[in-house]
């Protein structure tokens, strides 16, 4: 039996020079997960409007579980205006409000969650007060709570932020993400250290920091494990994460030694890093012929 994932959060357009892609960071999580052979719920909305017909007609083509994802009919299916003058570090203006700002607590998405082994969850989607006190909501119900952080200035509060890291199991961040929460309380910028403090003050089985082209380092009960990045040809940066935290969950939750798993988590991440958009479907034969030649 495969385990049951669930995803909550946002679900929007990126608003790109060539054009409009599919996007936000539990979207594309849970996009990959399925495209690793997971099968995920997903807990978001969208609007009444062409744009939010489009997005769930993208994931019907996807494969994914659509049957969590409401429907609004007061608010317009997200959006986010994405600056990509440099392709390693990405801007995003996101716009305010929108459907997903509006995600409800129900019977069914509560037993959802109950029923799940797995619970991912992100930063963004509690810059309002209904997807916020929603979340909190089912995080009470949720088993292994998984915290991918995505700070996106200027739609960050530390005390929300903190809730969600004193309720998560793993947290998974970037290099800038960790600096900013880290320098709330003072520790200073040193990368093991500010690890080892997110790891004992949030009471954590696993912290996992991902260092863009330099890989990505995670603190777990035996230790540190560091894995190096691998070199390729960068088209953007967008989703490189998100399909990194999907394929590191995916192995870990199967059993794979945390080695194993950000190894093939960070050949993921520089392959789709080669190509446009968020959610290229790396097969298996294309991860396995990257980690053939990079070995």
């Amino acid at each position: 039996m495969k385990p049951k994932i669930t995803v909550f959060g946002e679900m929007l357009w990126d608003m790109l020079p060539s054009g409009k892609q599919p996007g936000g960071a539990p979207m594309n999580v849970a996009i990959h997960l399925k495209n690793f052979g997971m099968n995920p719920a997903f807990i978001s909305r969208v609007g009444d409007d062409d744009l939010g017909v489009e997005l769930m007609e993208y994931l019907h083509t996807k494969g994914l579980d659509t049957n969590f994802i409401q429907t609004g009919i007061t608010h317009l299916t997200g959006i986010v205006k994405v600056n990509l003058t440099d392709k390693t570090e990405v801007t995003y203006k996101i716009v305010q409000p929108v459907a997903w700002d509006y995600i409800q607590a129900t019977p069914e998405n509560k037993r959802l969650v109950m029923d799940s082994d797995v619970f991912v969850y992100g930063t963004l989607s509690v810059r309002s007060q209904q997807s916020r006190e929603t979340l909190f909501e089912l995080l009470k119900d949720a088993k292994l709570k998984v915290f991918d952080v995505n700070i996106r200035p200027p739609h960050l509060e530390r005390a929300a932020t903190e809730h969600l890291m004193l309720q998560a199991d793993v947290v998974k961040v970037n290099e800038h993400e960790l600096h900013t929460v880290c320098s709330w309380f003072g520790i200073q910028p040193e990368l093991e250290t500010q690890m080892k403090f997110l790891y004992e003050r949030f009471n954590l089985q696993l912290v996992c920091v991902t260092l863009g082209a330099e890989g990505a380092m995670v603190l777990s009960h035996d230790g540190f494990h560091k894995q190096a990045g691998y070199e390729v040809e960068v088209q953007d940066t967008i989703g490189s994460g998100d399909s990194f935290l999907a394929m590191f969950l995916k192995e870990y939750i199967l059993g794979s030694t945390i080695a194993s798993a950000l190894k093939k988590a960070c050949a993921v991440g520089a392959l789709v890093a080669s190509h446009r958009g968020a959610t290229p479907n790396i097969s298996e034969s294309e991860l396995d012929h990257f980690l053939t030649v990079n070995q």
